[in-house]
């Protein structure tokens, strides 16, 4: 029996359009399945003959990876209302969308793909996916600026991960993280009382940003895509993830005096009163 999925994911994945603009085409009926019109949350599989606005969808198209190295003023988002969105920027013939964010003012390396499932592996919280970084600040770097950034500082409520921050010159260093917060290092020098002048993503995996300049991009050689499968392989749905973080739950800790109590009163009758254990008196 063939894969099936629904309609509109079936027509994003062709590069047609989003899913949104899809479930929009399928509400004004401008969607067919096999000559009838689809409606929202339909199933098709690959014999499925499947036309938007009369024109039959080709195959889907090959994927594609690619590493994009950002410059500033350019934001992490397909939204085509941002005149700065990446992709428009980067102007590719088919749809493609970015692995996760980079500030608008920073800059570096950034994945651009059409596989939503890789998407989904590499932004899994937990996998410990290594992002380089190339930072300056505004003034001198002190060791104990290094110490108290590699230990990890307080920000948005939580505690950073500890992480591998070495002086690079003066005002200048690297650090290696294996988390994403929102602004996170610029959020950390902060609270180090440092300004971020600049900031480079120089390496994401076993990816590097070397020989790709400013607003160019390159597809990700075979080996480096085998490299990155490897890593992510056993990456989980968010879904499982969540089932398994339930079922992995302490049991909530009862008194042993509570416990007895709990369990010899679960086996007696309910009075007419609801209190389990009280007899009636007599008439």
């Amino acid at each position: 029996m063939s894969e099936t999925k629904r309609v509109n994911k079936a027509i994003s994945e062709t590069g047609y359009c989003s899913r949104r603009e899809a479930d929009k085409f399928i509400e004004a009926g401008q969607v067919t399945v096999n000559g009838q019109k689809a409606v929202s949350g339909q199933q098709v599989g690959s014999a499925d003959v499947v036309k938007v606005k009369g024109k039959r969808l080709s195959m889907k198209p090959p994927a594609v990876y690619m590493a994009f190295h950002k410059p500033p003023g350019i934001t992490s988002t397909t939204d085509s209302k941002d005149p700065d969105n990446i992709v428009d920027f980067i102007g590719y013939k088919q749809r493609i969308f970015p692995i996760g964010r980079l500030d608008k003012p920073s800059e570096g390396l950034i994945f651009m793909t059409n596989d939503g499932d890789i998407v989904n592996k590499i932004l899994r919280a937990g996998n410990n996916h290594e992002k380089e970084y190339v930072v300056t600040v505004n003034k001198p770097i002190t060791d104990e600026f290094l110490k108290k950034m590699g230990k990890g500082v307080k920000i948005l409520g939580t505690k950073t991960k500890p992480c591998k921050v070495t002086k690079v010159s003066k005002s200048v260093f690297r650090i290696i993280l294996v988390q994403g917060l929102n602004r996170q290092i610029r959020r950390m020098a902060e609270v180090c009382g440092y300004e971020v002048k600049r900031l480079v993503r120089v390496r994401i995996m076993t990816v590097d940003i070397k020989g790709i300049a400013p607003g160019k991009w390159r597809y990700l050689t075979d080996k480096e895509i085998s490299h990155i499968n490897r890593l992510v392989e056993s990456s989980v749905k968010t879904e499982e993830a969540s089932t398994e973080k339930r079922a992995s739950k302490p049991k909530k800790y009862i008194k042993p005096s509570l416990k007895k109590y709990m369990e010899a009163n679960s086996r007696r009758k309910p009075t007419r009163t609801g209190k389990p254990g009280k007899k009636k008196g007599r008439r």
